[in-house]
């Protein structure tokens, strides 16, 4: 039976030794709980760190620490104090966490940080292939552990794995910066389905991809090593019902039930009527903006005086990497501010902020939430800020004001808060006021709107819909293609090819026979390549026919003294046995000096574009160009050439980074019938990789082998994973 496996830095379960007994205590964060519902099952099984290094973990309760763990549907990975520094403290912590937050100022680039990252990730994907059957569901969690989906696809290439990012994912002009960026992409690539919080992180992500890896970006797939890897977009939600019921039961406490914290909380508030409490909450991290809040407060209380002793900032900065020297520095300059803002504002009744350096019980959480007027929540970047959406959800008489910063994840939900740029504090002052003076109903219908939805698309319903849409990509993992040749139907093939009395072979060259090259000059053929058509083509009563679309000097410069049958430019040309090129088609090229200037305009304004002119056919190349600047003007390009050619009888091919004009009545299709129709076989095999190829596949007889190079839509019938299996496949006739 199938198990899901999530994998994460931190065990959803909580140890401490004492007295050599092991105690261990569900956490309840919000990942726990979103996870209860894709892992309930008694198979099912989580992977991390326990928290306690292995220099902690006496030996001899090393198995009842297991059991332990066991109990909870967790396993271990046994972590060493200098891993948990270099991975965790390290790399993690003071290259990713900064990088991503657009710090780059305190991101530190340490090879041996990275080492150690690379070896804990190894030591996860090996914890979860020891556990793994290949139809379970492995479902891997943040940025600590980037590198884990393609190390456990590595080892078992058919398990579905997902792969979701809980911080922001950075724009491409950051994430170039990182000296191991080819690496970090090619690991989370290893996944099946990647998910973001937000389509800009998701954007960027790809970005990224397209640029640094130059690899198909097709919407939200991309294309790689013959698989088809989906990103997409899931907002985190929260407990929305434990947010909710925690807050109708605050309300319904009695003086006497409630906590010590609320009671002076209503004190404050009763001493000073229509007086309102603005509520900051966070972690103590530089991304959160907390120095910056507090000088906006006080740009707000300078801009307007009347609101002093009406207003009171209750800040509650939770202490976080406390041995970091970056956030050491933070809390010695939010005390400071603190200080100085109550120095000079402070009455003899009044104190403007309360401020809070420690983490609270979740009853006194409720409290805040509950009793505050405003939140005001403004991190400078921020993957998601589930606070703004726990605050609304404690809101039972839909009182309350959210301004929120327009930088966090959560934003594009909550667009019935006050959005405000952390950086302006002219709109932050503005945004303070306005709360300050909203109307109940105001409030009351913003507020309703934003409950709804938070209490619809709780976490629960996130963890749902990526499981869902993981099992959905896993089921459509091969709806491009029809089958992929494996080896039964390639001895078929082979069979069916040495027991025919005639066979006629369609190959296509580049992309097909050898790989890409930004300079399509450098793809010439090797030795090893010229001996396989060589054994091929000498075969009797064997018509091996190499088909492209390069021009036939090229083409006569690399095989003609090979006597090959070649079809170029599409089917304009052909040569059979070594025989000089003779026209295959009747076509013009006086429509050449009409569109050259075209093209000629194009790779001016495209740095790294190249126009490449055929006998009767016109390219304009663009594997050298930036991916996202060249697909944009491929776009534009395509554009101006359907009306400039609208009555000129000429069609414009779209192929693998390459447009390209000619004749209407040329293609590969055309001219392989017409050698097809010329006598009579009882095999007929066609492979390539491009668009182009699409025509053979399209027109030759439903009996052919047609063979695409790549995973992607195609008519053929099969598929292989690229040109170092072609010639393998090509080996299978002369073997």
């Amino acid at each position: 039976m199938s198990k899901t496996i999530i994998i994460s830095n931190r065990l959803p379960v909580q140890l401490e030794i004492h007295n050599k007994e092991i105690k261990s205590t569900p956490s309840i964060g919000g990942l726990a709980t979103g996870m209860k519902s894709v892992h309930s099952g008694s198979n099912d099984l989580w992977i991390g760190w326990s928290g306690l290094t292995a220099e902690n973990i006496p030996t001899e309760l090393e198995k009842d620490i297991d059991a332990a763990l066991k109990e909870h549907g967790c396993s271990k990975v046994n972590l060493t104090e200098s891993e948990v520094d270099g991975f965790y403290f390290g790399f993690s912590n003071r290259t990713i966490w900064p990088l991503f937050h657009y710090f780059l100022e305190y991101a530190e680039f340490e090879l041996t940080n990275w080492e150690i990252y690379k070896a804990v990730n190894q030591k996860f994907a090996d914890e979860i292939i020891s556990k793994a059957d290949d139809d379970d569901i492995i479902w891997v969690h943040d940025y600590q552990l980037m590198l884990v989906p393609q190390m456990v696809k590595n080892k078992k290439p058919d398990i579905s794995i997902g792969f979701f990012l809980h911080i922001p994912f950075p724009s491409y002009e950051i994430f170039r910066t990182l000296p191991w960026r080819e690496e970090i992409l090619l690991g989370l690539l290893g996944s099946d389905l990647i998910g973001f919080h937000t389509y800009d992180y998701e954007r960027h992500f790809l970005s990224s991809v397209r640029r640094l890896l130059r690899l198909e970006v097709s919407f939200n797939e991309i294309h790689i090593d013959n698989r088809i890897v989906k990103v997409d977009s899931f907002p985190m939600g929260i407990d929305y019902k434990k947010f909710s019921e925690a807050g109708k039961a605050n309300s319904l406490n009695t003086i006497e039930n409630q906590s010590d914290f609320q009671q002076r909380l209503n004190a404050h508030k009763e001493s000073t009527k229509n007086a309102k409490l603005i509520l900051s909450i966070d972690r103590l991290d530089y991304s959160k903006g907390i120095a910056k809040r507090l000088k906006a407060f006080e740009y707000f209380l300078n801009k307007h005086p009347k609101y002093k002793e009406k207003v009171r900032l209750i800040i509650l900065a939770v202490p976080s990497r406390s041995n970091v020297p970056q956030y050491q520095l933070l809390k010695k300059e939010i005390d400071e501010l603190v200080g100085r803002i109550n120095g000079e504002f402070s009455t003899v009744n009044w104190t403007p902020i309360w401020y809070f350096y420690r983490s609270m019980p979740f009853e006194n959480l409720i409290d805040l939430y509950t009793s505050c007027d405003i939140a005001w929540l403004t991190p400078i970047r921020d993957g998601m800020n589930l606070v703004a959406k726990e605050y609304i959800a404690t809101r039972t008489d839909k009182s309350g004001v959210l301004i929120l910063s327009e930088m966090a994840g959560s934003a594009n939900e909550m667009n019935e808060s006050l959005l405000i740029n952390p950086n302006n504090f002219e709109q932050t002052s503005e945004a303070l006021c306005k709360a300050i003076n909203m109307p109940l109903e105001e409030q009351q219908e913003r507020n309703d709107i934003l409950q709804k939805r938070l209490e619809r698309y709780n976490v629960e319903k996130w963890a749902n819909d990526f499981i869902n849409s993981l099992k959905n990509q896993k089921e459509a993992g091969n709806i491009y293609v029809s089958r992929k040749l494996s080896t039964k139907l390639l001895d078929s093939v082979q069979n069916n090819y040495t027991n025919a009395k005639k066979r006629l072979l369609f190959i296509d060259y580049d992309g097909t026979l050898a790989a890409f090259k930004n300079d399509p000059q450098k793809a010439k053929p090797d030795q090893e390549l010229y001996t396989l058509l060589d054994e091929i083509s000498s075969q009797p009563n064997t018509h091996m026919y190499l088909i492209s679309g390069r021009d036939k000097e090229t083409f006569t410069k690399w095989f003609l003294h090979k006597k090959y049958n070649m079809i170029v430019e599409h089917g304009v040309w052909i040569s059979k046995a070594g025989e000089e090129f003779r026209m295959l088609e009747n076509v013009k090229r006086d429509w050449m000096e009409k569109i050259y200037p075209v093209l000629e305009s194009f790779v001016d304004r495209t740095p790294g574009s190249f126009i490449e002119e055929k006998n009767y056919s016109m390219a304009w190349h663009y594997r050298k160009t930036d991916p996202d600047f060249g697909q944009k003007r491929a776009t534009e390009l395509n554009t101006v050439l359907t009306s400039l050619i609208a009555n000129d009888d000429l069609s414009v091919l779209n192929g693998n980074k390459v447009v390209e004009i000619k004749s209407s009545n040329v293609n590969k299709g055309r001219a392989a019938m017409r050698v097809f129709n010329d006598d009579t076989y009882d095999f007929v095999f066609a492979i390539g990789d491009d668009w182009t190829d699409e025509f053979m596949f399209q027109e030759l007889p439903e009996t052919a082998i047609t063979i695409k190079v790549g995973l992607q839509k195609t008519a053929a019938k099969y598929y292989v994973d690229g040109t170092k299996e072609v010639r393998k496949l090509l080996n299978h006739f002369i073997n």
